[in-house]
């Protein structure tokens, strides 16, 4: 069974944006730093949406203290919404903006002025003001960062700049100054749309909600509006709040929350979700769950919490990185040292070993991996599929057997009653009656059917005792002083009730193709049996042949029902291997047996029932998550519709984001070798690696982006 790494959910957290996180290097700079932090346990910085989220224990952990850290590094934690309205709006955001703009202007005219044939007394000082209107925030986070024994990407920066001056050669250092700049800013307004992606599904969800108070009909905040109070959603109109239809039917699009692309006939005591668009008619909706606990702001929030996870690539390539710079940094050294003792032309090499330094800065080899699995995780959320992580996210690309329950995940889960047979005098009614009052009071879906059945015949049910449940096999309890049995041929053979006599048999015989056999049993006498049988999903036999497109993926099913039954509905919808019969720690067992031959396994349920195999398997999958806590929190994917042909998506995605991200990280490295060599001997200038660079790392980003326009 795989570690889960879910932490604490009683552990104080604290979050907020951080303003000028630029990459990846800058995120895992303020993780190590907060990380060392008394009281700190975890730390997770997510570059996409620029926030930090730490969880810690005891009285050391301070939320004020974690931002005044951040800030130490030359960050500025914004601590709430209206403090970063602010910065953008007032008088500070418009120099913020005039600066940007300031070191190219100066460059130009600068430039402008040396190729004219002016005395470098008037363009100088242009270049000067330039570097440090243009350098100043990164150099003081590179100075920061060196203070603490750490050369980041800034750090770098700034010593390949002021080595550029050093040397005399302003035009480059400014040229540096604003091709650096600029690259931050391209790669900040690219990561926006990723981010975008994720704020958009929460302002799918209205702002206000008309509620039914006093005999009216008020217009209120969302906020403002209680569980259990009454909406008012016309036609047309986005609803606003989670909630069980009271009133009325319309059909409803929910495909932004379920991935359903068709709309959904809505009646009275369906549930609805908050951010569906209401079709014609117009519905009475009772909120049964407040704006913040509502199924799209869980989803949100678990995406956001995805994103800020680290899958195995990432891990590795952090590791990787911390490993390169320090490399390229030594290689730079000698290349500034070495070659001038031998050679002369110290300022050549000098020169050299700057351009080494720029090539240094890993971050379009560190970007590669996060942006790639963002955008998959945030695609995948779109069309209805909740990946918990991009660890969970790169293991579904791995998958090679998928492994579904049937009753209720292939089946419709709706099995209906459909002829009784009975022995020893008994009739229909008494062994259905006297099925029916042992399982009143269980959820599992025969016993739902056989209980529905004996209350639309009108049947008396009994008040059973002592009654006690045998997972996988049945239950057994007292009825009128008498011992009941209701459960398995198999659960019957094993207590010695059955036997091959004509009149205590359980007529397992007589079992059809597609049917379960329930058996009934008073005292030591079999009193008959119940056939029951459950329709095969309408897009079952579609969602096989999109995982038989895969090649080696096999599919499997394991079940605790009747071979026969079992092996009907794999017939029907072409699935390789049939296990059933079986009770759940066999399928734990069968599972355990699949992942000992190397196989990665992906096991689909309903969330609930199958919560041991979900766990056991290395990828857990729950369908028809929506409005389902305990599947929203335990899968390690939520299907949140019904609908089997996500399973094929979901690997599919998978495989396609662990593709871009693998170009992605090749790209990288490819590029920074090229120019390794290309510095070394003299080919590459100051500007032409940071080009390179920036280039690298916004087609990484650009590559990435394109798993966007993916959703469905």
């Amino acid at each position: 069974m795989r570690p889960k790494t879910d932490s604490p959910q009683n552990a104080p957290v604290c979050s907020f944006a951080v303003e000028g996180i630029d990459c990846a290097d800058c995120a895992s700079k303020i993780e190590k730093a907060v990380s060392r932090l008394p009281g700190v346990k975890r730390v997770s910085v997510s570059i996409v949406d620029r926030t930090l989220r730490a969880e810690g224990s005891g009285p050391e952990f301070d939320r004020n203290r974690v931002a005044a850290e951040v800030r130490s590094l030359g960050y500025e934690p914004l601590l709430d919404d209206a403090t970063k309205d602010a910065r953008n709006d007032n008088f500070l955001g418009i120099v913020k903006r005039i600066l940007d703009i300031l070191p190219l202007a100066l460059l130009c005219f600068g430039a402008a002025l040396q190729f004219s044939g002016v005395q470098s007394l008037f363009y100088i000082p242009l270049y000067a003001i330039a570097i440090i209107t243009g350098g100043y925030g990164f150099a003081r986070k590179g100075l920061l960062a060196t203070l603490r024994l750490s050369l980041d990407m800034n750090a770098l920066m700034t010593i390949a700049v002021l080595g550029a001056v050093f040397l005399g050669d302003w035009l480059e250092a400014a040229t540096v100054v604003f091709l650096f700049s600029l690259a931050n800013l391209l790669e900040s307004r690219s990561m926006d749309r990723a981010r975008r992606a994720v704020e958009q599904l929460m302002e799918l969800a209205p702002q206000t909600a008309l509620v039914q108070r006093n005999g009216d009909e008020v217009e209120l905040p969302v906020g403002e509006v209680r569980i259990g109070e009454t909406l008012i959603v016309k036609p047309g109109a986005r609803i606003p709040l989670d909630g069980t239809v009271k009133g009325g039917s319309s059909s409803v699009d929910q495909s932004q929350i379920t991935g359903e692309s068709l709309p959904v006939l809505i009646e009275k005591g369906a549930d609805v979700y908050a951010g569906s668009i209401n079709g014609e008619g117009t519905l009475e909706v009772g909120v049964t769950s407040l704006e913040e606990d509502s199924t799209i702001a869980r989803i949100v929030r678990l995406v956001r919490e995805a994103q800020a996870g680290r899958a195995p690539t990432e891990r590795f390539v952090d590791r990787f990185a911390r490993f390169y710079t320090p490399a390229a940094v030594a290689i730079a050294a000698v290349v500034a040292i070495l070659p001038p003792l031998f050679l002369g032309t110290w300022d050549i090499w000098f020169y050299r070993a700057l351009v080494l330094l720029v090539i240094a800065c890993p971050c379009a080899l560190v970007i590669a991996t996060p942006v790639g699995i963002v955008s998959g995780l945030t695609a995948a959320a779109r069309a209805g599929v909740l990946i918990k992580g991009g660890t969970f996210l790169e293991r579904a690309a791995e998958v090679d057997l998928v492994a579904f329950d049937k009753t209720g995940t292939l089946t419709n889960g709706v099995p209906k009653v459909a002829r009784i047979v009975v022995l020893n005098h008994a009739t229909p009614e008494e062994v259905l009656s006297l099925a029916a009052s042992l399982e009143r009071y269980s959820e599992h879906p025969l016993a739902r059917a056989i209980v529905g059945a004996a209350r639309e015949q009108g049947l008396d049910l009994a008040v059973p005792e002592e009654v006690r449940a045998v997972p996988g096999k049945g239950v057994e309890g007292r009825i009128g002083g008498e011992t009941v049995l209701v459960g398995s041929h198999r659960f019957f053979t094993e207590r010695g009730i059955c036997d091959h006599s004509e009149g205590n048999r359980c007529p397992a015989s007589d079992l059809q193709a597609g049917q379960t056999l329930v058996c009934v049993a008073r005292g030591r006498e079999v009193a008959g049996a119940i056939f029951l049988s459950d329709s095969i999903r309408e897009e079952a036999s579609d969602a096989i042949a999109g995982l038989r497109t895969f090649g080696s993926l096999t599919s499997a099913i394991l079940t605790g029902d009747n071979l026969s039954t079992a092996e009907a509905v794999a017939r029907e919808i072409g699935i390789d291997d049939v296990a059933a019969e079986l009770l759940p720690k066999d399928k734990l067992e069968r599972l355990n047996h699949w992942r000992s031959e190397g196989k990665v396994v992906m096991m689909v349920g309903d969330g609930v029932n199958d919560a041991p195999a979900l766990a056991a398997a290395d990828v857990g999958v729950a369908m028809g998550a929506a409005g389902t806590d305990i599947a929203l929190e335990t899968a390690d994917i939520a299907l949140m519709a019904d609908d089997l042909r996500k399973i094929p998506f979901t690997i599919a995605q998978s495989r396609r984001t662990m593709r871009v991200v693998r170009q992605n990280i090749f790209l990288s490295i490819a590029i920074k070798l090229l120019f390794l060599a290309l510095a070394v001997a003299g080919l590459a200038g100051l500007w032409m690696a940071i080009v390179a660079d920036m280039g690298v790392s916004l087609a990484v980003i650009a590559n990435s982006l394109r798993l966007l326009s993916i959703s469905k």
